[in-house]
């Protein structure tokens, strides 16, 4: 898990104890592997029946074109298909891959953070 975040230049790739307890507080983890190795994975939390909220959507610069993000998303959107929305805080450079995936952009809302992360 650790390369996979450092592969996409996450700094919370540098504090792998936090990672494995983060994980095992999501509702839904996806991954995906090329045989042993973790190539991408995203991790969604609800509050059990209106809203979800994807948090990491990761896949390592290998593999990227070869559908394993869109494959992810769809993942998460099947898990929550009965739920009345499902929000993704996107930086700029991937809006378009999450407008691919079914998103819209809000015309009235902004991402606000209070972080100590690089990222």
């Amino acid at each position: 898990m650790e390369r996979l975040f450092l592969s996409v230049n996450w700094s919370s790739g540098h504090f792998p104890e936090k990672l494995v307890i983060a994980m095992q507080n999501f509702d839904t983890v996806c991954s995906a592997w090329d045989g042993d190795r973790l190539i991408g994975m995203i991790c969604a939390m609800d509050d059990g029946i209106m809203n979800a909220y994807v948090h990491y959507l990761l896949v390592d610069p290998a593999y990227h074109g070869h559908t394993v993000g869109r494959t992810l998303v769809e993942m998460v959107k099947q898990n929550y298909k009965d739920y009345l929305r499902i929000a993704v805080i996107a930086y700029n450079d991937e809006l378009q891959f999450y407008e691919r995936c079914g998103f819209v952009k809000s015309s009235d809302a902004s991402p606000m953070f209070i972080t100590s992360l690089w990222t």
